[in-house]
């Protein structure tokens, strides 16, 4: 019957059409498809607080649940409620009654699907029984067995044999603990006499141990002749016993077991000597993973596969002979899909439809075929055929479609498919939205979905634009109906129109795809290296398609992973408008950063290696040489991490115990490529030493400090320095030095030599110990050369030989003056002073400079009056001569000259009497111009407080102005000579015009500056309106006179100064030339100041309140003059800068250099910009 329906199945599947596997949307109906499911067995743990026996199905409808336990209708009694499906919860707390093997079945209109059998396990509490048992009594060299009968429980058990204290039973070649959980002794010896053997068993996924009540054993010992007697008169040893075995007995073991198990063959023997187990492997070697345990009784193979079965033997053996045990093992197998479980199938109606369950297994599983949950057999009168392991539909029909359930089962198991068969004709039915909008960017690959279901299948074709032309191209591919474009160009954009049709009809759908920007990064982030704990910047600039703003977004990652920028942990990052931040770096946030700029569509990323600088490690493992000697060492170190910066050096830092105990100090400083430093140690000193390494972040932390290390004491290797001789006496040398640092000493006993001669004569060397580091010489000449050593001393010896320096004694006042005073007159305000300088021998010093002292006896304008005004400069150094500045002109002096040294002044020399020429006046103070007529103006002055001569008179210049251009017209010049002349009656000036007025002083020696006024004619109508209205009224004309008059008189008191030497103000500020004043000026250089010579051979100081104060003087110039404003005096207008050479002191040669101060006269010519009064 077999043969006839094989042939039946061969000519079946010659007829059939081939059937397409079963994919169907949701959308569709479709019977049921088991989705999840709990798969068995469940062991219900005492843990456990509920056991959840999950079922979930898709389908369309929705499909129903049912369940069976057992083969009988199951009613569950908790069903979860957060979905619709057959999952039930039970509680641990009655689960006893839930034991049992349940299946699941999912229904709706179109079938039903079913689960495998899940079985629930619920294992008891583990204990032993309850049980008393009575001492085992055994004969010496006998065997035994401790039997343990463990309960059964949840795996992982495991067995224990200890004593009541819970200490563990000895085991060895004699005594063993079976895989059964008794304990073997292969014969009995006196010592296992004892009342506490205990069996405990431990499960440990349940967290119990549960013990055995204790067992008794007393072995008896054996007299002479083989009769018993009290263990504590043993005299002989047992007899020889042959082997044979505890476990297993008989000759012969079958084993089974399944693929893939621990295969554990066990033999324990029994006799005396105790024997030993040897294993082999009927007609071939034990296989490789063979592991022989438990005293090589327990012969053990991991995941056995077929090739592992066979025939094994062990032999028990010892001096008395020998046993055997045969193991016939036999590996089985579980049932399993040969390839993979039936697929469930669409079909159109009319075709044949082939279920085949192709299975394996050992032994050969049983096939269980079932439709829609219930057994399904063959019928030969109908389409339906149930040959062996496949179910064939010939002609199938639409009443065809179900789920068929094929189950292959074995005694170790079973598997179980349902297989969807739909029997159907459809037209095509897109699933996929109409107007479906997909976005790509610029150059990206996008798929346009186009889900279709029909029976049979479709034919799918793309059209752009409702063209209704097939889309082709290279860039363009259908995959499972779908449409794929790579390298999306902008012409892409638009609609595409999807159609799929058979033989049942057509349908459509337009998809719309809009092609947009690629996100890019144009400007990526950089490399950068920053010092730790500064704020480190990482730049990434994006463009992206604005369109998709929404879900653009830049992030961070530092090694792979992301920087969660707004977490509380990570507040020192910070990102604005594509910029992080890490504020506070340190050695952490170094390593590779990726800017991730991300939209919807697409991505772009760029890294940039972030290095952190910081300062170096400390140097580790220090270790001290010595070299030539105990003061010559040689330090070596390993250097640390230099945290991305070279270092640049090692500085070795040294302390010791003895005079600055805990103070650190700068040794030696090493390049930063060498990691040795050769220390040159003073004496008699406690070392230690520590090194720190810097680069150009900074001094890293120093190393540990070495040990102590200490040097031998020495004679001192260094004589003091800086030596300084000073006579603070006339007969007295005092000799001061550095002293040598207490850790220069090399030695106790520190003492100088102090050796001293005169210089440049015969004389001998005088020499003194002291300990201080002063010295004074007395009863020296004053001022004389000596030649100075100084050495040093310890108790271990002297230092090297010294250095000579030379010195002078104590100094004392000078005892001459300077001869051959000669003054020259240079100009009114400035003289030149030379001398014959007194000679070296009579300084008794070191030259300081000469002094200066002048006195103002009288002003020749007023030769009666004593004046006894002094003054006096300093000038440094060794000079001839000087310039001596702010004399008063026209006025009788007289000079001396002293030379001074550190102790004071020496002699002024003889005085000498001269005279300073006349110089310029000053500006007049005030000018005004009133009265004016048609054709005059009376012009009234007040004369210059200051005439530094013998005033002679006044010159007038007057300029006529034209009032619209503002240029000079025309120009005169007017002498008045009456010097106590203060008005002036300018006639034969022109009606209605204006006229501008210059006035100044004279002497002598030339005219001062000119002080300007502004005033204007009145017309010729307005002339005789005044005569006819003022010509009656002379009081009016005498009162205006006597107020100009008392004006004058009340500025001329307001001007008087009470130093004649002091500075004098400017003329009050008038509005400035608004006209060109070169033909003014054409006429006014025809009367040069007679004093305004150049005067480019030396400068001038300001001089001391009096001849007592030798200060420097403050320097300053005299100025340049041009055009109208020139100086009150007759000081010239070049520059006195020539003569310095030196900084506010006079140089050798008598001049000096420095700010000019004190001589700055104001003569500024100001204009008025019409007839008004001057204010003062």
């Amino acid at each position: 019957m077999r043969l006839v329906g094989s042939l039946q199945l061969v000519l079946l599947l010659a007829l059939t059409s081939k059937a397409t596997c079963l994919n169907i949307p949701l959308e569709v109906e479709q019977p049921p498809t088991i989705i999840t499911h709990t798969s068995g067995p469940i062991i219900a743990l005492p843990l456990d607080n509920t056991i959840t026996i999950r079922c979930e199905a898709r389908g369309n409808p929705p499909p129903e649940y049912r369940w069976t336990k057992d083969g009988e209708d199951f009613v569950p009694p908790y069903l979860t409620t957060d979905h619709i499906d057959g999952t039930f919860v039970l509680h641990n707390k009655h689960l006893a009654p839930f034991r049992g093997k349940y299946r699941c079945y999912a229904s709706n209109k179109l079938g039903t699907a079913m689960t495998e059998e899940i079985e629930l396990r619920v294992p008891n509490v583990p204990k032993f029984p309850k049980e008393y048992n009575n001492p085992i009594v055994v004969k010496e060299g006998d065997p035994f067995i401790l039997e343990c009968n463990p309960p059964e429980g949840v795996a992982p058990r495991k067995i224990y044999w200890m004593s009541i204290g819970l200490q563990h039973i000895e085991q060895d070649e004699r005594v063993s603990m079976g895989t059964d959980g008794n304990l073997y002794f292969s014969n009995a010896l006196q010592k296992d006499s004892r009342q506490d053997y205990c069996c405990f068993a431990a499960f440990t996924k349940i967290r119990t141990i549960v013990q055995k009540t204790a067992m008794a054993v007393v072995v008896e010992s054996l007299k002479p002749g083989n009769e018993s007697v009290d263990s504590s008169n043993a005299t002989e040893a047992p007899p020889v016993r042959i082997p044979s075995l505890l476990l297993p007995s008989g000759v012969q073991t079958e084993k089974v077991l399944l693929k893939g198990e621990n295969l554990q063959l066990e033999c324990i023997p029994q006799g005396y000597p105790t024997p030993t187990v040897h294993w082999m492997k009927m007609g071939e070697k034990l296989p490789l993973r063979t592991q022989l345990k438990n005293f090589e009784k327990l012969l053990f193979i991991s995941s056995v596969d077929e090739w592992d079965g066979g025939k094994y033997m062990c032999k028990a053996k010892n001096s008395a002979g020998e046993a055997a045990h045969y193991f016939d093992v036999i590996v089985e197998d579980r049932p399993k899909w040969e390839t993979e479980p039936p697929q469930s199938q669409l079909t159109v109606i009319g075709t044949d439809v082939h279920i085949k369950c192709s299975v394996s297994g050992k032994p050969f599983p049983d096939i269980t075929w079932r439709r829609n949950g219930k057994l399904f057999r063959d019928d030969p009168l109908s389409n339906r055929r149930v040959l062996d392991d496949t179910v064939i539909l010939h002609n199938a029909r639409a009443a065809d479609s179900a789920v068929y359930q094929c189950e292959a089962s074995n005694s170790h198991g079973s598997i179980l498919a349902n297989i969807n068969i739909m029997v159907m004709n459809m037209a095509p039915r897109i699933l996929t939205r109409d107007f479906q909008e997909y976005a790509v960017v610029l150059g990206g690959d996008i798929v346009m979905n186009c889900s279709v279901f029909s029976s049979p299948p479709p034919t799918i074709s793309w059209a752009k634009d409702e063209t209704l032309e097939t889309i082709e191209g290279e860039r363009f591919f259908a995959v499972n109906g779908s449409l794929q474009i790579i390298r999306a160009e902008r012409n892409d954009s638009g609609k595409y129109v999807c159609i799929a049709s058979n033989k049942e009809g057509k349908s459509s759908v337009t998809a719309v795809l809009d092609v947009k920007d690629p996100t890019k990064i144009v400007y990526p982030p950089e490399d950068v290296q920053i010092i730790s704990g500064n704020t480190a910047q990482l730049m990434c600039q994006v463009e992206f398609d604005k369109s998709l703003q929404g879900s653009f977004e830049v992030v961070w990652s530092k090694d792979g992973e992301e920087i969660p920028l707004f977490s509380e942990e990570n507040s020192r990052y910070f990102m604005d408008d594509g910029m992080l931040q890490i504020m506070s770096v340190n050695l952490s946030d170094q390593g590779i950063y990726k800017c991730i700029a991300r939209t919807s569509l697409d991505e772009d990323n760029a890294t940039a290696l972030l290095t952190v600088l910081d300062v170096p490690d400390a140097p580790k493992n220090l270790e001290i040489s010595e070299m030539k000697s105990q003061r010559n060492v040689l330090l070596s170190w390993i250097p640390g991490s230099d945290h991305n910066s070279s270092v640049t050096e090692f500085i070795v830092e040294y302390e010791e115990s003895q005079w600055e105990p805990g103070r650190w100090k700068e040794l030696q400083k090493v390049p930063g490529n060498q990691a040795t430093a050769e220390l040159a140690l003073q004496g008699h000193l406690n070392y230690q030493f520590r090194v720190y390494a810097v680069n150009v972040v900074g001094p890293g932390p120093p190393s540990e400090p070495t040990e102590r290390y200490k040097t031998p004491p020495a004679a001192p290797d260094k004589n003091p320095e800086n030596i300084k001789i000073q006579g603070h006496l006339p007969h007295q040398m005092d000799i001061s030095w550095e002293p040598l640092l207490p850790i220069e000493h090399n030695g106790p006993g520190l003492e100088y030599k102090v050796s001293y001669r005169k210089l440049d004569v015969e004389d001998v060397w005088r020499e003194h110990l002291v300990k201080r580091h002063v010295f004074a010489v007395r009863n020296t000449s004053t001022f004389v050369p000596y030649e100075i050593k100084i050495q040093s001393r310890n108790s271990h010896g002297w230092g090297p030989e010294p250095k000579v320096v030379t010195g002078y004694s104590g100094e004392d006042v000078p005892t001459a003056a300077p001869r051959d005073i000669a003054v020259e007159v240079i100009n009114t305000t400035v003289l030149r002073v030379s001398w014959t300088p007194a000679p070296p021998a009579t300084v008794r010093g070191h030259l300081g400079g000469y002094n200066v002292h002048w006195l103002r006896k009288r002003s020749l304008l007023n030769p009666n009056k004593i004046l006894d005004e002094r003054q006096s400069l300093s000038f440094s150094g060794k000079r001839t001569h000087a310039i001596v500045p702010g004399l008063e002109p026209f006025s009788e002096y007289r000079l001396t000259v002293n030379v001074f040294n550190k102790k004071g002044n020496g002699p002024n020399s003889d005085s000498v009497t001269f005279n300073t020429p006349e110089g310029v006046p000053e500006q007049v103070p005030i000018l005004t111009a009133s009265n004016a007529q048609k054709d005059s103006i009376l012009l009234v002055w007040g004369p210059p407080l200051e005439t530094n001569g013998v005033l002679t008179g006044y010159l007038l210049h007057h300029h006529l102005i034209n009032e619209t251009t503002l240029e000079v017209v025309d120009s005169q010049e007017t002498n008045i000579t009456g010097a106590d002349t203060t008005q002036w009656q300018l006639r034969g000036l022109e009606d209605g015009s204006l006229y501008r007025f210059h006035l100044r002083a004279c002497t002598r020696a030339g005219c001062g500056p000119p002080l300007a006024q502004e005033s204007t004619t009145v017309t010729q109508a307005r002339a005789e309106g005044q005569r006819s209205n003022f010509s009656t009224q002379g009081w009016f004309i005498g009162t205006m006179c006597a107020v100009a008059l008392l004006t004058v008189v009340t500025l001329m008191a307001c001007f008087v100064r009470r130093n004649r030497g002091g500075k004098y103000a400017g003329t009050p500020t008038q509005r400035q030339d608004m006209f060109s004043m070169e033909k003014v000026k054409e006429k006014e250089d025809l009367h040069p100041d007679v004093e305004s010579q150049g005067m480019n051979d030396d400068t001038f100081c300001e001089y001391s309140g009096s001849d007592s104060e030798e200060k420097p003087l403050k320097c300053s110039s005299l100025g340049t003059m041009n055009g109208d404003d020139a100086l009150g005096d007759s000081v010239s207008r070049d520059s006195m800068v020539d003569y310095a050479d030196g900084g506010r002191e006079f140089n050798e040669d008598g001049s000096f250099i420095g700010e000019y101060s004190g001589l700055t006269h104001g003569g500024s010519v100001n204009e008025p910009s019409g007839p008004r009064p001057v204010t003062a």
